[in-house]
């Protein structure tokens, strides 16, 4: 699938998805649908960005390069609200002290999002899931002062080497998370004294229910 050339073809595109299932996408692009569900973590999402023409060969940049979108498929109970928090981007725990709310990864990767909503109920069969409208959002004043006010909270406890104090218990909007692809996985990070210790990665995550009061703007 050739890139979208602008955001109304993008939502055009996700607007043709919407009632379809995953094994019907899958069957198009001629992609196998794993039959174990507890090793398809990320299969519908990859699936959805090769339906859409997502064309960024990175993490650091946004899904649709030329549009500066970036995709998100949200899990949701049936009654639509999100099952699980949204993954942002990578904590750079060595340097996060450096940087700023204006340049962080965060508010780069939220600028422009398009949200799908994807069916997750664990009865389910994982290609009889269908998937939703989706949402094309930007964040609103109101959003990114939220979002700045936890980007400062979270990002200035691990700048001052307090990383493992910080829990998901914190941020309204934004959570901190492990982030790791194994148990073994380890990252620099300061620490209290100015040193540097070797901890689990990190990532920022959205909130369950900061995306569901988005997503019901929208639904």
């Amino acid at each position: 699938m050739n890139a979208p050339e602008s955001e109304a073809e993008l939502c055009r595109r996700a607007r043709a998805l919407a009632g379809r299932t995953v094994f019907e996408v899958a069957e198009k692009l001629a992609v196998p649908v794993p039959s174990d569900q507890r090793r398809a973590k990320g299969f519908v999402g990859t699936l959805v960005e090769r339906a859409l023409g997502a064309t960024a060969a990175t993490r650091s940049a946004p899904d649709f390069e030329a549009l500066g979108v970036e995709l998100k498929t949200i899990p949701v109970r049936r009654d639509g609200r999100p099952r699980e928090s949204t993954f942002v981007c990578v904590i750079p725990l060595a340097r996060i002290a450096e940087l700023e709310w204006e340049t962080s990864p965060v508010r780069a990767k939220l600028a422009r999002v398009l949200f799908v909503p994807v069916e997750a109920e664990p009865d389910l069969a994982l290609g009889a899931r269908r998937l939703g409208s989706p949402a094309l959002w930007s964040p609103s004043r109101a959003d990114d002062s939220v979002l700045r006010a936890d980007w400062e909270e979270l990002a200035g406890l691990i700048g001052a080497g307090h990383v493992e104090a910080v829990t998901g218990h914190l941020g309204r909007a934004l959570q901190v998370r492990p982030k790791a692809a194994s148990s073994r996985d380890r990252r620099r990070a300061p620490d209290a004294d100015g040193a540097w210790l070797a901890t689990v990665p990190r990532g920022f995550y959205l909130r369950a229910t900061f995306t569901a009061e988005v997503l019901g703007r929208f639904f």
